[in-house]
């Protein structure tokens, strides 16, 4: 073979090679797409503004959600509660008369609607993550927190609040500080991947939570806020 035919051939090989890579690499990771579990269901980059706090129990999500609303002049929503009112009772009970896949049913309903809605500060029942379709709902709607804390003082605090045993089941036959590591092993990489801010909440008072968000976020207080 004639050599510059040789050395357009191997060009030409060269070139089909980078092609077929940037195809490739276009293909399985596409623009605007961020990871998600399904690669059939990529979770969207966030086009509104709400904000959603994640985690587990007794991390501040509820009296974080209302200080964020208050100081940004939006609404503040605890899921579990609208839960409880559309059910007519509390989550303890929606375990105990109707199984966990009822009340994640009813869950995802009403985190569905939740997100829909626009400068509302969400916290999330602990295990709302661990489903799919809400993954995605929190995802889309806006910026998702992930508040951590320690297991010891998970308990701690679960402990010190008096409507706890009442309103929430237990979700293994563990003891409870056993529970709660275990339940944290199954869902802390999935907090991690949901996140878009990871805030730790130990030895910190929610104001200076509150404004730690808010600064990390780049969210302005509303004017007189």
């Amino acid at each position: 073979m004639d050599t510059r035919n040789f050395r357009g051939l191997m060009v030409w090989q060269t070139g089909m090679e980078l092609a077929e890579g940037v195809y490739e690499l276009s293909r399985r990771f596409p623009k605007h797409e961020v990871y998600s579990p399904n690669p059939q269901s990529p979770i969207p980059i966030p086009h509104s503004m709400n904000l959603i706090l994640i985690g587990y129990r007794a991390t501040g999500k509820t009296t974080l959600a209302k200080l964020l609303a208050g100081r940004l002049g939006w609404q503040w929503v605890d899921a579990d509660v609208q839960i409880e009112r559309r059910a007519g009772k509390s989550i303890a009970q929606i375990f105990a008369e109707e199984g966990e896949p009822a009340f994640r049913d009813l869950e995802a309903e009403v985190i569905a609607e939740l997100c829909r809605r626009d400068k509302l500060v969400l916290a999330a029942g602990g295990g709302a993550p661990m489903r799919e379709e809400n993954r995605q709902a929190m995802h889309s709607s806006g910026r998702v927190i992930w508040l951590e804390a320690q297991p010891e003082t998970i308990l701690r605090r679960m402990s010190a609040d008096a409507t706890t045993a009442g309103r929430r089941p237990k979700l293994t036959d563990q003891p409870p500080l056993d529970e709660i590591i275990e339940l944290l092993e199954r869902r802390e990489p999935i907090y991690r991947e949901l996140a878009h801010l990871v805030v730790d909440t130990e030895g910190k008072t929610t104001d200076e939570l509150t404004v730690e968000i808010l600064d990390r976020l780049g969210l302005t207080p509303a004017t007189g806020n």
